[in-house]
């Protein structure tokens, strides 16, 4: 079949392997119309629906024999071990014999140096280590009590074992196999049996379960992706990270360094939007992703969305940009780390955060440049929770009165401290190595370590009492006004989520 896809590669000046991938994900948009077509009353022909799209994409298309096979192993692993295996430690023991298969992967590809164009199975396989450490702990949760579990692990525990078949079918959900996003076992059986559209008052055309409006916004996400797509062709090749290398930008003033790396980062996202936008558009046409009715009865489909575009170049602080930045995987770290590695009876504290943000980086992969990216981004999160306990409450309006004039301020500040911090941090998982990490560093003045040190000094030599004594005098001023003071609780760990993970347009690196 690559007489089909070399012609067009060469036009496009992208690889053989990219365009692959791209014709996959759209081919899905129609294939996802025929999978929502077969009746919830034969879910075997809709598990078996996955797995043969899957081994269509796998064998004919990608030619990625020995990537299934090795896929196939940590599936029948993970399934037969937790089937037969009971014990308190069974989810780690999963999540260690699926992200050591990872792992082993990531290092073969590094040793023979493979560039990011190069399709393989370390993409489609960190979306099933996702998918594979989540079902051991929905299994481990379905063992235990109720009423040890919070909310999330009581609607996804697993408390009736799947067939082979439909642990299959999960496995494979050919719309999220090759770069996700991934799915939760209970989210993937209410999807076969259409069990989030029987009770809507509102059917579809012909009287079917699905409602309407489906397909409106499924190819309308598939004209965003493919729109983030051609920016990104055209301009990703000159204009990205790796630009700070070039003797041109050392020509340039520091201010024009700095401004040229804000310009170039929108355009290296590019890439990510279009890949999640048009997998989401995909899931969508199965009928993954619904979420019920808006107001005036139209039908919401937000529920297989990764990414939220506006809100991650237009944040008001890296909280809010992290919880729209692959979504999916924001999901996994905090469900299957974080929270399970912090003690029962005490809240997450610095070593689960520490903990959580390692697991994301040795997730992607061994390059040193995701290790920066991570630990860098973890430092950011520390002084943008610190700012959001000591500095927000001060110009946060009373209760029903409009914005003031301060929180726009602080809006706006944040927004560009946040995107600066972003396009900073994010340089090294692109460029990979640490030479080149701390080389562009440098070209740029380390003006983030300069944010973050800066910040960090800041309050911990005397910053955060000030604010506290400010905050303190704004509430006793309130009351003697007659009005409540703002909240001034501090953001605890509970609301910490964890970095964003720059996956590539095909696996990564190395």
């Amino acid at each position: 079949m690559d007489a089909l896809f070399i012609p067009l590669a060469d036009i496009v000046g992208a690889s053989v392997d990219q365009i692959k991938l791209i014709s996959c994900l759209l081919v899905a948009y129609p294939l996802g119309s025929l999978f929502i077509r077969i009746p919830s009353s034969q879910p075997e022909l809709k598990h078996l629906f996955n797995v043969a799209i899957t081994l269509l994409f796998f064998f004919p298309v990608l030619k990625l024999y020995t990537a299934f096979f090795q896929l196939l192993a940590s599936v029948l692993g993970t399934y037969y071990l937790t089937r037969y295996y009971h014990g308190s430690n069974m989810p780690w023991i999963a999540f260690i014999f699926v992200m050591g298969h990872l792992t082993v992967n990531h290092i073969i590809r590094a040793v023979y140096q493979l560039s990011y164009e190069t399709l393989e199975v370390t993409g489609p396989q960190m979306v099933l280590t996702m998918k594979l450490t989540t079902f051991a702990w929905n299994v481990y949760d379905g063992r235990r009590p109720a009423a040890d579990l919070d909310k999330w692990q009581t609607t996804k525990r697993v408390t009736q074992f799947p067939t082979l078949l439909e642990f299959l079918g999960y496995s494979f959900y050919f719309p999220g196999m090759l770069v996700g996003p991934y799915l939760d076992y209970a989210d993937y059986m209410d999807l076969i049996n259409e069990t989030m559209f029987k009770k809507l008052p509102v059917k579809g055309k012909h009287g079917r379960n699905v409602p309407a409006g489906r397909k409106r916004v499924a190819y309308r996400k598939m004209l965003f992706g493919l729109v983030y797509l051609g920016i990104f062709v055209v301009l990703g090749g000159t204009w990205n990270f790796n630009i700070s290398l070039t003797p041109w930008f050392l020509e340039q003033s520091m201010l024009k360094r700095i401004a040229i790396y804000q310009l170039v980062g929108p355009i290296e996202r590019m890439k990510y939007y279009a890949i999640w936008t048009l997998t989401e558009g995909a899931s969508i046409l199965t009928g993954l992703g619904f979420t019920g009715l808006s107001p005036s009865g139209e039908t919401l489909w937000t529920g297989a969305a990764n990414v939220d575009v506006l809100v991650i170049e237009f944040p008001s602080n890296f909280k809010v940009l992290l919880d729209a930045w692959n979504m999916k995987t924001n999901v996994w770290l905090r469900e299957c780390v974080y929270k399970r590695v912090t003690p029962k009876g005490k809240k997450p504290g610095f070593t689960s955060s520490m903990i959580t943000f390692g697991t994301s980086a040795f997730w992607h992969g061994i390059a040193s440049g995701y290790y920066l990216a991570f630990l860098t981004g973890g430092f950011i999160t520390t002084i943008g929770r610190m700012a959001r306990a000591n500095i927000r409450p001060l110009v946060l309006p009373a209760p029903g009165a409009p914005p003031s004039i301060a929180k726009h301020a602080y809006d706006v500040v944040g927004t560009i401290i946040t995107l600066l911090l972003l396009n900073y941090a994010a340089s090294p998982f692109m460029l990979l190595t640490a030479t080149s990490s701390f080389a562009t560093w440098g070209r740029l003045g380390f003006y983030g370590h300069i944010i973050i040190g800066g910040s960090m000094t800041f309050f911990y030599t005397g910053g955060t009492k000030f604010f506290r004594r400010m905050q303190a005098k704004q509430a006793a001023k309130g009351e003697k006004l007659g009005f409540e003071s703002p909240v001034t609780t501090p953001v605890h760990e509970k609301q910490f989520m964890v970095p964003p993970s720059f996956d590539q347009l095909v696996p990564p690196q190395k």
